[in-house]
């Protein structure tokens, strides 16, 4: 798998608009990952990688102070700092991911809603977020399982290991959601950026016949008038 950083960046910016109308998904992974933990034992700075428009940014406010909105897509910064316009104790970083353009040991915990995924090479993220981290720091975040090219759990809990982490608890859930067609489903992911990302991809034209396919495999599912998408994350704590 090539993601191609170019698109994702693109696709994420033009959804900054359409995201929060079609992201129920993303909040309810979020307020999951936040269950996984004890909120209290909780001490800033944090950093919030990959924020989007700001939810689980806006969570971690309640519990500890300042809060690092870091986001490689401008426009998802601005609907961010929109939102969070009356906390002043925010910090907002248009950056990637993969290489973070911060000191070392300089937060108390990294948090990270479905955003990973995105990453090409997450050995190394996981190290320089290791490195980001105060000794203690915890690393949190949901990221989708391997259907779709993902991660598997088996190699998010490796690139964890070689990446220094010692505690490492992984668990998976799966959430569903329906869909009155495909094509809403297909307008949904457009919505929110996650479409046309991985390199290589599209060379190939999808034909009307694939698409008909693909409904039709979809279709077989349908009960009444809905059809079902399942989805699979991941949430891990690590230290």
């Amino acid at each position: 798998m090539y993601l191609d950083k170019a698109k994702i960046r693109q696709s994420f910016a033009a959804a900054s608009v359409t995201y929060d109308g079609v992201a129920e998904l993303q909040r309810t992974v979020g307020k999951a990952l936040l269950d996984t933990i004890d909120t209290g034992s909780l001490r800033g700075p944090l950093l919030d990688l990959g924020c989007g428009t700001g939810f689980l940014s806006a969570k971690l406010l309640a519990f500890a102070q300042p809060v690092i909105a870091l986001d490689m897509a401008i426009p998802m910064l601005q609907v961010t700092r929109t939102k969070l316009a009356d906390m002043p104790n925010v910090i907002y970083l248009c950056a990637d991911a993969e290489q973070l353009p911060l000191a070392g040991q300089i937060v108390d915990g990294v948090f990270s809603n479905l955003a990973l995924q995105w990453c090409i090479n997450l050995d190394v993220v996981f190290t320089d977020i290791k490195r980001v981290l105060k000794p203690g720091g915890r690393l949190v975040f949901s990221t989708f399982n391997h259907v779709n090219e993902f991660y598997s759990e088996q190699q998010l809990t490796y690139f964890l290991q070689l990446a220094g982490y010692t505690e490492i608890k992984i668990e998976t859930r799966l959430y569903r959601s329906s869909y009155g067609s495909v094509l809403a489903l297909m307008k949904e992911l457009k919505h929110i950026g996650a479409h046309n990302m991985i390199a290589g991809r599209n060379k190939n034209i999808t034909t009307k016949t694939q698409m008909q396919r693909m409904i039709a495999a979809y279709e077989r599912h349908r009960s009444g008038d809905r059809i079902p998408a399942t989805y699979e994350a991941i949430m891990v704590t690590a230290s």
